[in-house]
């Protein structure tokens, strides 16, 4: 039986190279919050949240690896991101846990992409974004 994956076995690209993947064909996973991605993303991303904000604070989505499966195969290529990067590498290694071949973290999430490729009116989504408690 393989070894448990970590957030340390998990491949993290920066947006340069996310760009160059998703070009060529692999598909963006947004984990970030539903509210975070209608207030922005990626074109033709998925959403599935890996976390929810409650009044008890961050909670991880239990139905995460499920909704995904749904809408995915464990053969896709995915490029995986949330906002900063932090919930995205651990989706990622729920990922490769669950036998999915091809995960691929973007390093600095969805705040990264908006520094590198929208213009600066873009730059509300990356701080109305923002997962802290």
């Amino acid at each position: 039986m393989d070894a448990t994956k970590s957030t340390e076995d998990v491949v993290t690209v920066d947006v340069d190279a996310a760009k160059d993947l998703l070009n060529s064909g692999h598909r963006y996973l947004d984990v970030r919050t539903s509210e975070e991605f209608n207030k922005g993303h990626i074109d033709n991303a998925l959403n599935v949240p890996y976390m929810f904000i409650t009044q008890e604070g961050r909670v991880k989505n239990p139905e995460f690896l499920t909704q995904v499966s749904s809408i995915s195969d464990r053969d896709d290529h995915l490029v995986v991101g949330c906002n900063s990067g932090g919930r995205s590498i651990r989706a990622c290694a729920d990922l490769l846990n669950s036998d999915y071949k091809h995960v691929t973290n973007m390093g600095g999430g969805y705040s990264a992409w908006v520094d590198k490729y929208l213009d600066k009116s873009a730059q509300e989504f990356k701080t109305s974004c923002k997962f802290r408690p």
